[in-house]
């Protein structure tokens, strides 16, 4: 047996773990349960609750050889100790016994049930934990039945506490596990809740304010063992029995994160059968068992009664309802008359499906098909993307990770959980942006550089590395050097990279300046190392790979653009002046959720069913394709996108899928690189993943789902199928002399988005429409904090109010990308005091 391996014996059985195994995990792998309510497989362990408790023995000693004694029989001899054991906290051994069930160990963890319920309240029957509560069922299975304390004598404590908008506490039900604040200081580095007081007064706290302010609250619910956090939109909202659980992906952002979405029947909707909770969904190579709070909370969109239900079309200059066949046929009326002058825009929420049928349909017209976006690099990425089997939480000691013109926290909380973990775990982290984001905090390098030149300073790490003598002379810093040493001498690599500052043309030379970066020092083609975008959307990669594009400067070409085709975007939302190219006589059609200000200007408007309303598939930024499955009816006569486009198509005479949502994939999979292999069947197939969460130990991982439907199929880039791959670098694009001050912007994850702005839990903590300038410029133009604002760009005036921060760099302005001011940054503009 190998010296990393160790050979122990729990309950009579004989097993062989690893080295350095918590009793615990040990017993689990086994099929063994030991119970805890403070351990957590993803945690540190602490010993607290004392749950765990066993009988351990190991083998008596001979001190002078060093080997084990035995008797007569030839047995060695195993010397139980004196008292009982946390297996939480204790590593195996070779030749150790473990007795869970001993008369010991059973009593013990008895008096320890009795003992967390002395002053636990008996609200069982009212609890939200009721039905998936590890208090409730390891008391039946370890608990004495009957109590020697008094009922009188029980402390009572403060119920509904609002930690936070999100999350309530009831202080009578904690069992003082610290689960929670362990998960908050441990795995994502949110300390903002903690113990306070002492003895029979020890409770949670907040310690932030607004309170419990972090992006992964939701989380501690989950892996709570009582019903002392429950989160505000759920609370007393359902029981788990009463609740039908579907297989979803999170449309937030481009991390692709799974979701169980909890659904029930509801009197207040009609009989109709709604999303009451989400959940996360185990998926150790996406997002482990968590979701940010956005994803759990910003669902509320897919039920809204604002959402769009029947068919409108425009008469007598008004929107009115209609019906499907008049709507599809006026609509094809339109898209026909305009002769092939039609362009269409699709943004990055439509899935791989959609994506298909409108480019056929768009092909079929003649017109042009466009990724509704103002972000490039996709096509890199499907050449030196990250390597298949990819897993961002197996990166440790001796990797490297660069995060350049993004922030994490911000654009994909998960993906910034995960450098964090590699961070602390070894990771050299290396962070260029221009101005501070938290990351820098855990960052080996920072490196700052002048909005909008990002791709300088890519390409002065570039250089430090390169033999290529013809890229141009850069002024490189000792840090920049330093950064740039540390990523070619990596085992592994991934480059993150995002559009921070930078216009379309920039974010495409930065995607070539880091492609070529990794190129260079051999990062490509293999697991744990190539490109990674930071999208807007899911499936925006999907979109890339089916060979959609973006143009952000479509509003030029739609002068000579007769009709529109828009699904899933909402360009006039993002930029009121593109009205005009609305307006001005272009026949439009609209596919949507909602009646955006987009949908408000078309002459055609057709209701689209949301993702918890339809099954398709997403492709994420590390490649990984992967299902979503309908989890409600669709509300009114709202048809998916997929469907409206082919009964579009067939008013116009071009053949489209119409039927089948996998027959649909099929086709995207046949059309699009990479994709031959895929159909629904085998993006559907599970695997083994650890811990084991879902099952009926609750207590264990806590009630995150267990993934039954599917982890997808990761794609391997061309540098991994034998190709080779020379993408070459370009020179910065221009950066014209700033009359003004630079107006950038930065995304914010609480944004006032079409999907986000319905979620009225969580309006407390939408961004506000600020802009944020550096203090000392504030000053030289006579502006102060809260004060109004006016910026004036393009013979237009925004009045917002200021935002003073001392981390914003001079000469700049930063705005939330979803403040409605325009599409392409940065921008030339005045800013004054308002009048």
């Amino acid at each position: 047996m190998s010296d990393s391996q160790v050979k122990l014996t729990i309950d009579g059985l004989e097993i062989t773990v690893p080295k350095g195994t918590l009793i615990v995990d040990a017993a689990k792998r086994a099929g063994i349960d030991i119970p805890v309510f403070c351990y957590h497989p993803k945690m540190k362990p602490v010993g607290m609750c004392r749950m765990c408790l066993v009988d351990v023995g190991t083998p008596r000693i001979d001190r002078s050889s060093g080997e084990a004694v035995r008797d007569d029989s030839g047995q060695v001899i195993i010397d139980f100790r004196p008292k009982l054991e946390t297996a939480c906290t204790t590593p195996v051994s070779e030749g150790m016994q473990v007795r869970v069930w001993s008369e010991n160990a059973s009593a013990g963890r008895k008096q320890i049930v009795e003992y967390l319920l002395t002053s636990h309240p008996l609200d069982c029957p009212v609890c939200d934990k009721g039905g998936e509560c590890p208090l409730q069922n390891l008391t039946m299975k370890h608990g004495p039945g009957k109590s020697r304390f008094l009922y009188s004598e029980k402390k009572h404590l403060a119920k509904h506490v609002q930690l936070g908008e999100l999350i309530f506490l009831d202080r009578e039900r904690c069992i003082q596990c610290g689960r929670c604040v362990r998960f908050q200081e441990q795995l994502v580095d949110d300390p903002v809740i903690a113990f306070g007081d002492r003895g029979r007064g020890l409770e949670i706290v907040t310690y932030s304010n607004p309170g419990f302010d972090s992006y992964f609250s939701g989380n501690t619910t989950d892996i709570c063992p009582v019903g002392a956090l429950t989160t505000a939109d759920f609370r007393f909202g359902a029981r788990p029995w009463e609740m039908n659980a579907s297989a979803s992906i999170c449309t937030h952002c481009p991390v692709g994160c799974n979701l169980t979405l909890n659904t029930r029947r509801e009197a207040d909707a009609g009989g109709r059968e709604i999303v009451k909770r989400v959940m996360p969904r185990q998926n150790e190579m996406v997002n482990d068992i968590w979701i940010c709070d956005k994803g759990r909370f910003a669902h509320h969109f897919a039920t809204s009664p604002e959402r769009l239900t029947t068919p409108l079309v425009r008469a007598g200059g008004e929107l009115v309802e209609s019906d499907w066949p008049t709507a599809l046929a006026k609509a094809a009326e339109g898209l026909k008359a305009a002769g092939g002058a039609v362009i269409g825009l699709v943004g990055s929420r439509a899935s791989n499906e959609d994506l298909f049928n409108f480019k056929q349909l768009l092909d079929g017209l003649g017109g042009t098909a466009l990724l509704y976006g103002s972000m490039a690099g996709g096509d890199y990425v499907g050449q030196v993307g990250v390597g298949k089997d990819t897993e961002l939480a197996g990166l440790g000691g001796g990797d490297a990770i660069l995060v350049i013109a993004s922030d994490l926290h911000e654009e994909a909380p998960i993906w910034w959980q995960r450098v964090i973990m590699a961070a602390k775990h070894g990771a050299t982290l290396v962070v260029a942006n221009g101005r501070p984001t938290r990351l820098d905090h855990y960052a080996a390098h920072s490196l700052r550089f002048e909005y909008p030149r990002a791709v300088k300073t890519a390409l002065g790490l570039l250089q430090a590395v390169s033999k290529d003598k013809g890229l141009a002379p850069y002024e490189g810093e000792q840090e920049l050097k330093a950064a740039a040493r540390a990523l070619v001498g990596a085992d592994n690599l991934v480059v993150f990279f995002g559009r921070e500052g930078l216009d379309y043309a920039g974010s495409d030379a930065l995607a070539r300046a880091c492609a070529r970066l990794l190129i260079e020092t051999k990062h490509t083609g293999r697991r744990n190392n190539g490109l990674i975008p930071v999208w807007s959307g899911p499936n925006t990669q999907g979109a890339w790979d089916l060979g959609l594009r973006p143009d952000p400067q479509f509003a030029n070409s739609m002068q000579e653009t007769r009709a529109a085709l828009v699904i899933a975007a909402d360009p006039v939302g993002d930029d009121p002046v593109l009205a005009d190219s609305f307006g001005n006589g272009t026949f439009t059609v609209v596919q949507e959720l909602f009646l955006t200000p987009t949908a408000r200007l078309a002459d055609v408007v057709l209701p689209a069913r949301s993702f918890a309303e339809r099954e398709g598939t997403f492709t994420n930024a590390l490649r990984r394709v992967q299902r979503f499955y309908s989890a409600i009816e669709g509300m009114g006569q709202a048809r998916s996108d997929w469907q409206i486009t082919a009964q579009l198509g067939a008013e116009l005479g071009i053949e489209l899928e119409a039927q089948s949502c996998g027959r649909v994939f099929a086709r995207y999979a046949a059309a699009a690189p990479g994709y031959e292999d895929l159909d629904y069947q085998n993006l559907s197939e599970t695997k083994s993943q650890w811990p084991p969460v879902g099952g009926d130990d609750l207590y264990f991982g806590g009630t995150a789902f267990k993934n039954d439907q599917g982890v997808g199929v990761q794609l391997a880039p061309t540098s991994e199928r034998g190709s080779t791959v020379d993408i070459e670098w370009t020179a910065p694009p221009e950066v014209s002399k700033t009359n003004g001050m630079l107006l950038v912007a930065v995304d914010q994850l609480y944004d006032r988005a079409t999907t986000v702005k319905p979620s009225e839990v969580l309006e407390p903590r939408l961004a506000a429409a600020v802009v944020r300038l550096n203090p000392s410029d504030a000053q030289r133009l006579g502006i102060v904090d809260g004060s109004g604002i006016e910026i004036q760009h393009n013979g237009r005036v925004d009045t917002l109010p200021a935002l003073l921060e001392g981390g914003i760099p001079m000469g700049t302005a930063l705005v939330g990308r979803s403040q409605g001011l325009a599409i392409e940054y940065p921008l030339d503009v005045d800013v004054k005091p308002a009048s």
